[in-house]
């Protein structure tokens, strides 16, 4: 097996279709600008809630990355 160093952030997905959906749009968008994503983390989730339903769902996440190796 390998040795990685990993690099561990922050991020919060939005959706109004759900926690998964929130999850994949913050995973989305993270991998457009960060590579070597292997793994995530849920560590929140939160809501807003409008005339007693459920109208967007706030997922925060952990994302971990492999830093690139040394040339």
């Amino acid at each position: 097996m390998s040795k990685h160093t990993y690099r561990v952030t922050e991020i919060v997905g939005t959706s109004h279709d759900g926690i998964d959906d929130a999850i994949r749009v913050a995973i989305g968008r993270a991998s457009e600008t960060l590579h070597n994503l292997d793994w995530f983390e849920m560590t929140e989730v939160r809501g807003e809630i409008k005339d007693g339903r459920i109208a967007h769902y706030q997922v925060g996440l952990k994302v971990g990355f492999r830093l690139d190796e040394p040339s």
